[in-house]
């Protein structure tokens, strides 16, 4: 009898741990302009407004220009000819689809940082907010010790311009030495390049602005100077058959050269760092990617007219091309701008990390330590060295190259639920009174329209990616058509203060669709790596992240956790009803709505 008690009161407790998970799971952040004042207000426990529209458009040409410029143009073009620029036009029209849906959600919400991590926070729930947080810093972990490894091998490069140098440098100082069972290979050069880099990021963001900007402007300037002297030698006869491997390969290259681009959302992430974030944040964005898809269409153009596209060379394409020519000081140009391309690449990239790190600490999902600022440098410190840290151990110690095929899952999933964040903040039912009991059936369609969109699209990745009949592939096409259709009938669309994407749900429901189709054409580790990591930030978010969160940054609903998990409603949270001053419905506070 006594163990059938126990028994039973050993379910009762399951029933209760996932009632409340449950609950905590479904917590959004209120957002609102009591919380932006509060920010603006309190300049010592915050960051500081210093960024001109020039900067964040520095910021955003900083993260997506890098050395792939001088060597992804020039590998993609042997495999599908001088059709490449067709390629980079596709894959970069793609990205600025990407680009409306963050332009509009940093003008909506301009007073805090955190990006896809904040909108996703605010439009859905607390733990697929937390989902997004963690692929996406995997991704920046990895490809930050992956950046600093090929910086360190660029810089040894250049040091072996000089006679008195070369051959004197030690291979495990900047190349890296020979792999240790597959995974450890030292590079000491690495770690200390970062070092120097979270040096600058601690000591302000005016600091690091300022040493982006010169770096941003150095390579911007090296490609021009590449463009123009490219030009001189261009024959057009090298762009004739224009697209020698057809349609098929332009697409591929499409899907290729789309990481290219990834990088803008570095200026959505400068949210609370933005001396007009409404204006500027949406003009950034835009600004900085026009300014990439111009120069890398630029730099297509002239290697595939330099050079037969059968003849460019893997390793560094761009500089053998003018080599080739007799123009050996333009490839030495192509090495500083390499340089400085990955300087500014892994910088930016290092400073968005600590920026959503900070972003979490403050909401509780991670520790407080996260969440603190320097009172005089006015950077989150804490946060910037844990980056700097995990970054220095990955791309010292450990041979990240073969890590680097499941990067770009964090990226694609975060683009996915910003642009599903534009549809859903838009619905016109999701109001405080139709949520008072949890979402809306309109709202709930809505939702589950997109997550079908999303599987239709890695269903017809998956499709083409094995080569099926194109009839099989048209399946998921139509149904992912039908979908958007029922979106744009059956819910009405408000628009927004400031700028306001086009096209909604039309153009989201497409950035949706296109992403998850190369999700599907990523390595299949990346799909196992997506599963597993989601497993793993689920339990610690379990564990952890629901006991501690504090959906709301100005502690309004502090006082009101003495009620315990799953006593206050998820509508109460997210709604206006507390700042409104409104009495709260007594069923909200004892649980009879199921939250």
């Amino acid at each position: 009898m006594a163990g059938g008690r126990r028994c039973g009161s050993s379910s009762l407790s399951s029933i209760n741990c996932l009632h409340n998970f449950w609950a905590s799971a479904r917590r959004t952040k209120p957002l609102n302009s009591h919380e932006s004042t509060t920010i603006s207000a309190n300049p010592g426990d915050g960051l500081v407004r210093r960024l001109r529209l020039v900067d964040l458009i520095l910021i955003g040409i900083g993260a997506s220009i890098g050395a792939g410029i001088f060597v992804v143009t020039g590998t993609v073009a042997r495999d599908v000819g001088p059709a490449v620029t067709i390629s980079f036009l596709l894959a970069g029209a793609s990205s600025m689809l990407n680009a409306l849906c963050y332009a509009e959600l940093a003008s909506r919400f301009p007073a805090l940082v955190g990006g896809a991590y904040l909108y996703a926070y605010t439009a859905f729930n607390e733990l697929t907010a937390f989902l997004v947080f963690s692929q996406l810093m995997l991704d920046y972990h990895i490809g930050a010790a992956s950046i600093a490894r090929s910086l360190a091998s660029y810089v040894v490069a250049l040091l072996e311009l000089f006679p008195s140098v070369k051959g004197h440098i030690p291979h495990w100082i900047g190349h890296g030495s020979a792999h240790f069972l597959g995974v450890f290979s030292l590079n000491a050069l690495a770690p200390i390049l970062l070092l120097l880099l979270t040096i600058v990021l601690c000591r302000g963001v005016g600091e690091s602005s300022a040493v982006n900007s010169f770096m941003t402007v150095t390579k911007v300037v090296i490609v021009i100077v590449v463009i123009i002297a490219g030009a001189f030698e261009v024959d057009v006869s090298n762009w004739s058959p224009f697209a020698p491997n057809g349609l098929e390969a332009i697409l591929m290259g499409a899907t290729v050269v789309f990481f290219a681009y990834v990088g803008f959302d570095a200026v959505a992430n400068s949210a609370e760092e933005s001396r007009n974030p409404q204006r500027d944040l949406p003009i950034g964005i835009m600004g900085s990617l026009l300014v990439c898809i111009a120069l890398y269409i630029c730099v297509c153009l002239v290697i595939t007219g330099m050079v037969s596209y059968q003849l460019l060379g893997d390793e560094a394409p761009l500089a053998s091309a003018f080599t080739s020519k007799g123009m050996k000081f333009v490839s030495i140009l192509i090495s500083i701008g390499a340089v400085a391309g990955l300087a500014t690449t892994l910088l930016v990239g290092m400073y968005v990390q600590s920026r959503l790190y900070l972003g979490l600490g403050r909401d509780g999902l991670l520790p407080q330590i996260f969440a603190k600022v320097h009172p005089k440098r006015h950077t989150p410190v804490h946060s910037q060295v844990w980056v700097g840290l995990v970054a220095g151990i990955l791309a010292g110690l450990f041979n990240v190259s073969v890590l680097s095929h499941i990067l770009s899952v964090g990226t694609l999933t975060g683009y996915s639920v910003v642009a599903a964040c534009v549809v859903t903040l838009r619905f016109e039912d999701k109001s405080a009174n139709q949520a008072a009991c949890g979402w809306s059936s309109r709202w709930v369609e809505g939702v589950i329209c997109l997550v079908t969109v999303a599987c239709c699209g890695f269903s017809a990745g998956v499709i083409y990616r094995f080569g099926a009949s194109y009839f099989f592939l048209a399946i998921p096409i139509v149904i992912a058509i039908v979908l958007s259709a029922a979106l744009y009938l059956r819910h009405v669309y408000n628009v927004p203060p400031g700028f306001s994407c086009p096209g909604v749900p039309i153009l989201p429901a497409v950035c949706i669709f296109f992403n998850l189709f190369l999700f599907a054409q990523l390595h299949i580790e990346a799909w196992v790596r997506f599963v597993v990591f989601g497993i793993i930030s689920i339990g610690f978010y379990a564990l952890y992240g629901q006991y501690n969160a504090n959906p709301t940054s100005d502690g309004s609903i502090t006082s009101l956790q003495s009620l315990g998990p799953g006593r206050i409603s998820k509508a109460f949270r997210s709604s206006d009803w507390w700042h409104m001053g409104a009495p709260v419905p007594l069923c909200w506070i004892e649980g009879c709505c199921d939250v």
